[in-house]
């Protein structure tokens, strides 16, 4: 009854929502070939909107509406109470200015006992969705409906911009993703970390930028070269994130560190496909050496444009701590660098939607040890990495395989 009155609500001010709520995309995906060839006839029974819960999820495409003062005095005439969240808009964020300009995140309309949230997406330059967090400021009444209970917000979330199918369940003509079951995957997998703009400004107050010619140049051969490894490896599959150098920059400074040479990228071993190797060559970037072998220390590195070199280092997880190799080629000798466990995050980078440990400052941390925020120009990655250990010697008849160098 609820679900049926807010949508005609928001019909007759041309909204246009979309059920993103996962009990019921669940219940649908079961069933999903079905409602597909439905036809419109009524439905014997209420099926999926009727299952007894506190509340029901939709989403809206910010640019896709404007105008919520009528919309709240329509549904306070239907009986509604109504609440919204706004907060901060990442978007306007930027080194040169923190702009605090308030957007409206998430609306509650409540009708007696039920609710429907109302996520707000907005779509952000690296081409993806994104909702903020469900932050309730001092006087909100905490009561309104079970907060803690709602499975949008309680951080920011980044999707794909999904298809949308109109279907008809329980008798409601209702807009779903195409595909439910993905949706619901990338929901699990969904949280967002924006960039420190606050702590990258007080970085380049204490260490200015570098803003010469080669430094600038660097900065767009390394940003050309991540947005080409990132197209490679999405259309491969195969899930990455910024690791080494590049993690330090984004979390740092928000930016690619100039001097740092490379584009460093982790991959899971679980996650190695063979053909990752041949797509950077056909996508013009040839193999400039192969250290290690599958089952331990593999690591890829290929040659962009002008030296700058893209890294990728796969990581193997133990029961306590996930670590990744490294071979030095005249000696056979191994190294190990091992790190807490962690999760992945979804943020933007130079324009970009990418993967980043959830837990970064643990990360970065045994990496690159407690004085992470100064900058070290001269680095060695045998020795001056904080989470480096030996591990034997590559046995000299295995070299011509892990030790390759084109």
């Amino acid at each position: 009854h609820v679900v049926r009155k807010f949508l005609s609500l928001i019909s007759s001010h041309n909204i246009p929502v979309y059920l993103i709520d996962p009990l019921i995309l669940g219940l649908v995906d079961k069933d999903i070939e079905q409602i597909r060839s439905s036809s419109d006839g009524p439905s014997p029974e209420c099926k999926y909107f009727c299952v007894p819960r506190d509340f029901t999820t939709f989403a809206l495409l910010d640019k896709t509406w404007k105008h919520e003062v009528g919309l709240f005095r329509t549904a306070e005439k239907m009986g509604f109470q109504w609440l919204k969240v706004l907060n901060k808009d990442p978007r306007l964020d930027g080194m040169d200015d923190l702009s605090g300009t308030e957007i409206p995140l998430h609306y509650i309309f409540k009708l007696a006992s039920h609710a429907i949230h109302l996520v707000v997406f907005y779509e952000r330059s690296g081409n993806y969705l994104w909702h903020g967090p469900l932050r309730l400021k001092q006087h909100m009444d905490r009561k309104f409906v079970p907060f803690r209970k709602l499975h949008f917000g309680r951080y920011p979330g980044a999707y794909e911009k999904p298809e949308l199918l109109l279907v008809s369940i329980d008798d409601l003509k209702i807009q779903i993703p195409k595909n439910p079951s993905s949706f619901l995957e990338e929901m699990t997998h969904s949280r967002f970390l924006e960039c420190r703009y606050r702590e990258a400004r007080a970085f380049f107050q204490l260490y200015p930028d570098d803003a010469s010619v080669d430094a600038v140049e660097f900065r767009k051969r390394a940003k050309s070269l991540l947005h080409l490894a990132a197209l490679t490896l999405n259309n491969l599959g195969v899930k990455f994130w910024l690791s080494s150098g590049t993690c330090l920059g984004w979390y740092r400074q928000c930016n690619v560190i100039p001097y740092s040479k490379d584009v460093d990228l982790g991959i899971f071993i679980r996650d190695y496909k063979a053909d990752i190797i041949p797509a950077f060559q056909k996508a013009g970037l040839p193999l400039k050496h192969k250290f290690g072998k599958v089952e331990d220390s593999l690591e890829l590195s290929f040659q962009g444009e002008d030296d700058v070199k893209l890294d990728i280092f796969f990581f193997y997880e133990e029961d306590d701590h996930i670590w990744n190799g490294g071979t030095q080629a005249k000696s056979g000798k191994k190294f190990k660098y091992l790190f807490p466990k962690f999760t992945l995050c979804w943020t933007e980078f130079v324009e970009l939607k990418v993967h980043v440990p959830c837990e970064t400052l643990q990360y970065v941390e045994a990496n690159y040890g407690p004085d992470w925020k100064v900058p070290v120009k001269m680095w060695d990655w045998k020795s001056s990495p904080s989470n480096v250990q030996y591990n034997g010697v590559w046995p000299v008849d295995e070299w011509d395989d892990v030790i390759q160098i084109y």
